[in-house]
């Protein structure tokens, strides 16, 4: 079929409701969570340069993961809360394109990370004697060069493959911020073969790196369980912090992408939870279990509330 890819120039964002009601309680309530979302990852990364106590490759990780966090939840929810005001919901096809692009530079990039920081647990816990010799600053640094880079690759890819989709006639999309899964299916082509191409490279690629995972926190619980400590203990706190956040970002990207022909309300839903609720998970689960990140948030009030008052702080 000849028709030129832009013969569609803009989207109709459809949203999650057409209901007023409805869309005022989503504008109040992603409104919310977008603010935490933003000071509570804020808080960390600030937390985690102002301590030096908190200087570990572990740490490292975790703030690159805020902002990267941080970053997903900005991609499209400042959009969605603005056209719930407006009632503006169109979008053009650049915009469209732009917001796939950074959609999958972010979860590929957050995919790498998560990887990074299993390693970095596997290795402290599991191997313990050889942790200083191989998670060294430049070889955490080296990992998340390599995740951005990945997800560069990822969302090029993806960039690439939804430029040459023909788009001759429908417009709207069933959801409030522009994907794949959604946008290949207003394509003027057959779409089971679109589908398979979003299983083979987005679907598997998240199931097996979820699988990896999967397995290095199993070892690492089954070595923890044959430690009865302070240290195990709070190692188990740390994991089980870590995999919570792994399970609640693999399972809906998961899903979508493994069956991108899946029911719209569902995809909908999933979507809200990766792009507007896991991004807040981070800062909740990390300050909420951790107790070094709790102390070093209470000195760093402390510090602010008394900037000239002695603290701990100067001993830093």
């Amino acid at each position: 079929m000849d028709v030129a890819n832009k013969s569609v120039s803009e989207f109709v964002l459809l949203g999650l409701s057409n209901s007023w009601e409805l869309q005022l309680f989503f504008f109040i309530v992603f409104s919310l969570f977008y603010v935490a979302t933003m000071v509570g990852n804020s808080l960390i990364v600030i937390t985690v340069m102002a301590d030096s106590h908190l200087h570990s490759p572990m740490y490292f990780l975790l703030t690159n993961l805020s902002i990267i966090d941080m970053s997903l939840a900005s991609f499209a929810t400042p959009k969605m809360i603005a056209d719930y005001l407006t009632g503006h919901k169109t979008i053009s096809f650049d915009g469209c394109i732009t917001q796939i692009f950074f959609l999958h530079l972010f979860t590929g990039t957050e995919i790498i990370l998560l990887m990074a920081m299993s390693l970095d647990r596997y290795i402290a816990i599991c191997k313990p004697l050889h942790y200083t010799s191989v998670i060294r600053p430049w070889v955490c640094a080296a990992l998340v060069v390599a995740s951005w880079v990945v997800g560069v690759m990822h969302s090029m890819s993806q960039v690439i493959f939804a430029l040459t989709l023909p788009f001759c006639g429908p417009n709207e999309v069933d959801s409030f911020f522009c994907d794949l899964p959604v946008v290949f299916q207003l394509a003027c082509v057959d779409t089971y073969v679109l589908g398979l191409f979003m299983i083979s490279t987005s679907g598997i690629i998240a199931l097996s790196c979820f699988i990896l995972l999967f397995n290095s926190y199993v070892i690492v619980f089954v070595t923890i369980k044959h430690h009865s400590s302070k240290g195990s203990s709070k190692a188990l706190s740390t994991c089980t912090a870590h995999f919570i956040v792994v399970f609640m970002f693999f399972g809906p990207c998961i899903f979508i992408y493994m069956w991108p022909l899946s029911s719209f309300l569902t995809d909908k839903i999933l979507s809200v939870f990766y792009t507007i609720f896991t991004p807040i998970l981070n800062p909740v689960i990390y300050t909420l279990r951790n107790q070094e990140v709790k102390t070093a948030m209470k000195k760093l009030k402390n510090r602010l509330l008394n900037p000239n008052k002695t603290t701990p702080w100067h001993y830093f």
